[in-house]
């Protein structure tokens, strides 16, 4: 297998993605929409890798269009990014969410079965787990209710996936549960950019750091966690990436469908965070403890035993490696990709 489509592919996960596919050989495909991302990662993946990357501009719902990039060059696997993530968003336009994501899902599916593309790597979430019952969260704990639209639509599109798969058998699926990526490539060319106010903490953090924000909003300083503050797993965004790369081998195995957890398998709390980030940059984040988010959990992390067990991966960059990777970022970047 070499020759990937990437979905989403200019996005925070994809791009740092795609740079890692490059380096292992791989050559990756573009479509992306740029609902979400910008057209100049493009510039930034050929600065780092010194490759020119196929890219359309196409949604993925676009049958039509999705066929004629399959047709141009014949894709042996997919890992698919595409779609909207939200979790505030999801919850007040929920009909957008369900729309966009299962069918984007579904017009993926039909045009790879069309032309014998016969294995997908998706990108889920710890959401589809709903309230943690406990932690650290196993790949065989039940997913039964996620808390919000988002992360429903990736409970539903690992169910079609399974089902795809049930009717395909030749079809190989790994669902890659993803915790919370944060970081950025060490290089500064590429990061996180979130349109208007971050929905994530370490934006959030970067932000405030360089002036944008004024303070933190801490969520809640009185969970049954050390500290008070909500407690997650928060993985690097290269590490994620490698881990899409040791996916794609074990696909190469024919396992039909596996699931693995992406994390660091250890829990850091926000003020955790704020502790890491003034430690790696030396520079003060201010911050104002708020009433609890609605939905929020106390805790949640993953065991990550098994990725590294069946794929020989696990996460190599700490909370500071991340920290700094963000701000090296943010820095050289403080408009993000709007210059």
């Amino acid at each position: 297998m070499r020759k990937i489509l990437v979905t989403g592919g200019l996005g925070f996960i994809g791009s740092t993605t795609v740079v890692s596919l490059i380096e292992n050989g791989y050559e990756p495909i573009i479509v992306d929409n740029l609902s979400n991302s910008k057209e100049m990662v493009i510039d930034r993946i050929k600065q780092i890798t010194g490759k020119e990357v196929p890219l359309y501009i196409i949604d993925v719902c676009d049958e039509e269009n999705l066929r004629t990039v399959f047709a141009k060059h014949h894709p042996e696997g997919v890992i698919h990014f595409a779609g909207l993530k939200a979790v505030g968003e999801s919850v007040e336009k929920p009909l957008s969410y369900y729309e966009n994501n299962l069918l984007s899902t579904l017009t993926l599916l039909k045009v790879m079965k069309e032309f014998d593309c016969r294995n997908i790597v998706f990108s889920s979430s710890a959401t589809v787990y709903g309230i943690p019952q406990r932690v650290p969260l196993y790949e065989s704990d039940p997913v039964n209710h996620a808390t919000n639209p988002y992360g429903e639509t990736k409970v539903m599109i690992e169910h079609i996936l399974m089902d795809t798969q049930d009717a395909w058998p030749e079809l190989n699926v790994a669902i890659l549960r993803y915790f919370n990526p944060i970081g950025a490539h060490p290089s500064g060319l590429m990061g996180e950019d979130p349109n208007g106010i971050p929905n994530n903490l370490m934006p959030y953090i970067t932000q405030v750091a360089i002036g944008k924000r004024e303070y933190l909003r801490v969520w809640g300083n009185d969970y049954p966690t050390p500290d008070g503050t909500g407690v997650r797993d928060y993985i690097h965004v290269v590490d994620l990436a490698n881990g899409h790369v040791a996916t794609l081998k074990k696909l190469d195995t024919n396992p039909g469908v596996v699931i693995y957890n992406l994390g660091t398998g250890k829990g850091t709390s926000v003020l955790e965070m704020i502790t890491a980030f003034e430690k790696a940059t030396g520079k003060k984040v201010p911050y104002q403890i708020c009433p609890r988010r609605a939905g929020d959990v106390a805790e949640n992390y993953a065991n990550c035993d098994k990725a590294y067990n069946e794929l020989g991966w696990k996460a190599q960059y700490d909370i500071v490696d991340a920290c700094r990777d963000s701000w090296n970022w943010q820095s050289k970047n403080p408009n993000g990709y709007n210059k």
